[in-house]
């Protein structure tokens, strides 16, 4: 068994096919470790499985291409043994074969039954291995994201048992390798904090808790804060959205938080075509700029 590491699952059938010199449909194989884009170019993961390769079919499919195979008198075999004791010793065993060398277009026709079987099993498998690419089953998905949000929401409670906070709402969906949180509580304006920095801290800390673990990303709401901050953003980007319409290019001002994080997303689904990224000003803030692709350095 071998472990192989690649930047994609399918990547990764396909190199253990070639150290280990066998077909996909001798191939059994275990996921370690699913690949990841990571979030913002950080945390990707590369595909992991460890792989083997089972009893290679070939003789076996030999032997029933033979036996297919219209036998020829040239290779009936009629073997006659003897064995005589004289003084409790035996002697030399005495055998007398008639079995011939098959013919050559005989090899050939057997080798061409195999190769064909071989061959077309391959195909059957490959083409179902690249046409499915082994896509879990829509219903299981959702089983055991319901599983990892009710896991994730119990541990939540559990933290804030042991806060000063008086939190009494704590919901966890898990969809698209994202943990929707919405919390809520008499406190929730003192767990958001002025200008949202309690906010930013306990989502950068469940953040790296969740994808650490779990390899999720989250999207926290607290009382109505995020969906805010969302509407506040969209208001502010608008001349920033007219500018890229006129000129192709443009930056927002300089942003803290989470609010860099939801003009982001905003401006990139408005200009998908673009390149929006954030930058880092010398003085460490960071703003967000929107240019063409091939003029990324320039932003």
């Amino acid at each position: 068994m071998i472990k192989i590491e690649a930047s994609t699952l399918e990547d990764a059938y396909a190199k253990a096919t070639l150290e280990l010199e066998c077909s996909v449909a001798q191939l059994r194989y275990e996921v370690i470790q699913y690949p990841s884009s990571g979030i913002f170019g950080f945390f990707k993961k590369n595909a992991i499985i460890v792989a083997e390769c089972v009893d290679k079919p070939l003789d076996v499919a030999m032997s029933v291409a033979v036996q297919k195979v219209p036998q020829n008198d040239a290779i009936k075999a009629d073997t006659k043994v003897s064995h005589r004791h004289s003084h409790d010793k035996l002697e030399p065993v005495q055998v007398k074969s008639n079995l011939q060398t098959p013919s050559v277009p005989l090899v050939q026709k057997t080798k061409h039954i195999v190769n064909e079987g071989l061959a077309q099993q391959d195909k059957r498998v490959l083409d179902s291995f690249f046409e499915e690419k082994h896509l879990p089953d829509p219903e299981q998905i959702s089983k055991n994201n319901q599983v990892l949000a009710e896991e994730i929401e119990l541990q939540l409670k559990e933290l804030f048992a042991h806060s000063c906070f008086a939190i009494d709402t704590i919901e966890v969906d898990v969809v698209d390798h994202t943990a929707l949180i919405f919390i809520d509580g008499d406190d929730a304006a003192l767990l958001i904090g002025k200008e949202g920095y309690r906010y930013n801290a306990l989502s950068y800390m469940i953040f790296n808790w969740l994808h650490a673990k779990y390899n999720l990303h989250i999207k926290l709401e607290i009382a109505q804060f995020l969906t805010s901050q969302q509407k506040m953003i969209w208001s502010y980007i608008q001349p920033v959205i007219e500018q890229v319409k006129m000129h192709g290019k443009g930056k927002t001002r300089a942003l803290d938080g989470i609010l860099v994080q939801i003009a982001l997303e905003q401006l990139r689904a408005e200009f998908p075509e673009k390149y929006v990224a954030i930058k880092t000003a010398k003085d460490g803030q960071k703003f967000v700029v929107i240019n063409e692709f091939n003029s990324q350095s320039h932003g």
